[in-house]
């Protein structure tokens, strides 16, 4: 059975200021998600998931979705503010997307086989797929074995602002036993790596932390625990106007209840993202040298 490929493409993307998800960083106008796509398939992935918004369906078609038609069968589904159980209403001062968690579970009807989860803006490497394809192929339907590439922290970060990053702890075997989501985390002039929580206090960060960059392979049983605890989100955190319900949330409480074992794959791969626009330019270059160093073909697809 192989696996699918789940892209979260519904980002607002209001660090970047603009779609990020369909910029042309590489050599021949590739996005980042074609990276993505190319080392999944010599990974051994069967199809590609999207969950994208309503307001930029025209753009991704004509972009992403009609490049792949005779490469890889492809599906998406929107994630959309209103898009709640229907005993609940969104709250008028809403405006920002529920979270990685609700994204993932907007695409429960279309998925039914193991599956890798990543961002559509970030850059994983291929040493990262063909592990995640290798693991999620030993994996039957309703095994109850995760997994999460594992990236040092120093190697994730921007020079131009805050980022957020799942800080993970795991035993002596590599099994996940914590995952926590930091949300302002920088090297500060001191050249330490602190994040900032929200009472604006400053906590130092090892820079060798192993961290989640949102890259996870599931079976579909996930789907079901994301159903329960978003509900169980909503009931308490609803009228929180800028309050998400994160994947590692789910994680956490599956570990903490001791229904699954999350294994953290380490990677040789170097990721790298465009969380700002002065990310750009070197991201650009970084693709550039992949593809002079013949890593990647150019053009990415024949």
């Amino acid at each position: 059975m192989k696996p699918t490929l789940l892209i979260l493409a519904a980002g607002m993307g209001s660090r970047y200021g603009g779609i990020k998800q369909l910029d042309a960083l590489g050599p021949n106008g590739e996005t980042i998600m074609d990276y993505s796509i190319f080392d999944a398939l010599r990974s051994g992935f069967g199809k590609v998931v999207f969950i994208i918004r309503k307001s930029i369906e025209k753009e991704f078609i004509e972009i992403i979705i009609n490049k792949y038609k005779n490469i890889i069968p492809c599906e998406y589904v929107y994630q959309e503010i209103d898009k709640i159980p229907t005993e609940f209403q969104v709250p008028s001062d809403r405006i920002k997307p529920w979270g990685t968690g609700h994204a993932v579970l907007m695409a429960a009807d279309i998925i039914h086989e193991p599956f890798a989860v990543i961002n559509a803006d970030d850059f994983y490497g291929a040493d990262a797929f063909q592990k995640m394809g290798s693991f999620l192929q030993t994996l039957s339907t309703t095994d109850h074995q995760w997994s999460m590439m594992g990236y040092q922290l120093k190697n994730t970060l921007s020079e131009f602002g805050y980022v957020s990053r799942g800080i993970c702890q795991t035993n002596q075997q590599g099994i996940l036993e914590t995952v926590t989501e930091r949300t302002k985390i920088k090297r500060f002039d001191d050249g330490i790596i602190k994040f900032e929580d929200e009472n604006q206090h400053l906590t130092t960060l090892d820079d060798c932390v192993s961290v989640s960059m949102n890259f996870w392979g599931f079976t579909p049983i996930f789907f079901h625990v994301l159903q329960q605890g978003f509900t169980d989100f909503l009931k308490t955190r609803i009228h929180e106007p800028k309050s998400e319900y994160y994947i590692p949330t789910a994680v956490n409480q599956e570990i903490n209840a001791k229904h699954v074992t999350v294994r953290v794959i380490e990677t040789t791969s170097t990721w790298f993202g465009v969380t700002y626009q002065e990310d750009k330019p070197t991201v650009q270059a970084t693709l550039r040298k992949l593809t002079d160093e013949k890593l990647y073909p150019s053009p990415l697809f024949q």
